[in-house]
């Protein structure tokens, strides 16, 4: 197998907005729900907020100059959608607007190729407080949305994805409560699983008519690898029914117009879906450029109690509520091997066959892996410097991985790696560190970790650096 990519191949770094921008309550935006659950009590890591992050919204140009150095081609960013719109609903406000002006020209100033994400769990709280993701009003305010964003950036963003992990937004936010708004109502995170999915087909419909046909739109979905803890057939149904909660409640009605065959008599208990309306389905299945795949781990799953394992499945932080609405008889195992910092079992293995089962279930559909990357504890040495090995013999085997699927046929157009500098990691405030550039939270400096000039020569060269 050659460890040389194809010309064009993008080699991206990924951030989101909450996590990176800061300037929460300047030039009219207004709270977003992690705003909201950020500044309560017991609810992030330390009581850490995005107030500051790491000053992305006055630092843009030098972290625009920064990925030029690094030679990164295509940067992943999100859009606030409370800094654009702060209340959800009416025009947009241009001062917001112009922050996102002004960084796609920078990046189109230093050669980097804009990808934009419309949603990366930002809601504006005024649109929680109406109900949020469960209300199907916010889906159509969703598209209201996208039309200023592709009006006032269409012309010079060519790459576009519509939500980022709508699994996190729908049963982390109101299942499990770990993540913003925080609520545990299992029927409300089914309720907003389907109205994420519809605001991506009502979202998708608005970007085509607002900007020129050229520009290609995506989805980024968080997929899960899950394997059965056996062959034992009432193993291999706990795998069905979390694929099904995983995966196909996201990617059945978008890529294929349909929900899982049996996913609402498996949530019966929860809801009886009466919030799918004639239609929807047709507007959620809309033709994308692309697909977007995030990666960090595999899951390992067995019939049983689910108990404080399903809980903790989804690795974004414990629970004691499920996010997996109607699998109480399925039990979440920790899956063999080593871990990184944030406790998940590093496997490359996952990524392959993650690339493969969209090569054959949507062929024709050019992938993208829109975020990869591990946390591990950085230090800076006595010098300065910020050595990671553990983190370049991830993205090596990670990227070796890549390479190995494309070779089976998978068309893999780019990889986005998590993140491109430290920053507010959820839940786990700034105790976790992603990124490729290290963050010194007091003064905000920024230094390149090993990882990065590995990163940085592989984008030059096009072919994976030895470790």
């Amino acid at each position: 197998m050659s460890d040389r990519f194809p010309p064009g191949f993008l080699w991206g770094a990924a951030t989101s907005a909450y996590q990176i921008e800061g300037a929460t309550a300047e030039d009219g935006r207004t709270p977003s729900i992690w705003d909201t659950f950020s500044h309560t009590p017991g609810r992030t890591a330390d009581g850490d907020t995005g107030d500051r992050a790491v000053d992305h919204y006055h630092r843009m140009r030098e972290d625009v100059a920064l990925m030029a150095e690094l030679g990164i081609t295509s940067y992943r960013f999100s859009v606030s959608w409370s800094r654009v719109q702060p209340t959800g609903r009416g025009p947009a406000v241009q001062l917001g607007l112009d922050f996102y002006r002004r960084l796609v020209d920078e990046l189109l100033d230093h050669n980097i190729t804009p990808a934009l994400t419309l949603y990366h769990w930002d809601l504006p709280q005024d649109l929680e407080d109406a109900g949020g993701w469960p209300a199907r009003d916010t889906a159509l305010r969703f598209a209201e949305y996208a039309t200023l964003v592709g009006a006032a950036l269409g012309d010079r963003v060519e790459r576009w994805t519509t939500l980022n992990e709508p699994w996190c937004s729908a049963f982390l936010g109101y299942a499990s409560g770990v993540h913003a708004p925080g609520r545990t109502e299992p029927a409300a995170s089914l309720s907003a699983a389907h109205h994420l999915n519809l605001a991506h087909g009502l979202a998708t419909s608005a970007l085509r008519s607002a900007m020129p046909a050229r520009n290609q739109i995506a989805v980024s979905l968080n997929s899960a690898v899950i394997r059965p803890r056996s062959q034992d057939p009432a193993d291999l149904e706990a795998v069905r029914r979390i694929d099904d909660l995983a995966n196909g409640v996201f990617h059945g009605p978008m890529l294929h117009g349909a929900y899982p065959s049996r996913l609402f008599a498996d949530t019966a208990s929860v809801t009886d879906w009466s919030f799918v309306r004639d239609g929807d389905l047709r507007a959620i299945h809309q033709p994308l450029d692309a697909l977007g795949l995030n990666y960090y781990t595999t899951s390992l799953v067995s019939a049983g109690a689910a108990g404080s394992g399903a809980a903790r499945a989804d690795g974004h932080g414990a629970s004691a509520h499920s996010p997996w609405p109607g699998a109480e008889s399925v039990a979440f195992h920790q899956p063999p091997g080593e871990r990184t910092a944030m406790g998940w079992t590093i496997d490359a293995s996952g990524l392959y066959d993650l690339l493969l089962r969209y090569t054959k279930e949507v062929p024709g559909l050019p992938l993208l892996v829109t975020e990869n990357g591990a946390a591990y504890d950085d230090k800076p040495g006595p010098d300065g410097s910020v050595h990671d090995p553990d983190r370049i013999r991830y993205l090596y085997d990670h990227l070796a991985t890549v390479r190995r699927a494309m070779e089976a046929g998978a068309d893999v157009r780019g990889y986005y790696l998590w993140s491109l500098m430290d920053n507010f990691e959820w839940s786990y405030g700034y105790g976790k560190r992603f990124g490729a550039v290290y963050v010194d939270y007091e003064t905000l400096a920024r230094t390149p970790k090993s990882s990065a000039h590995w990163y940085a020569e592989l984008a030059r060269t096009g072919e994976l650096p030895e470790v």
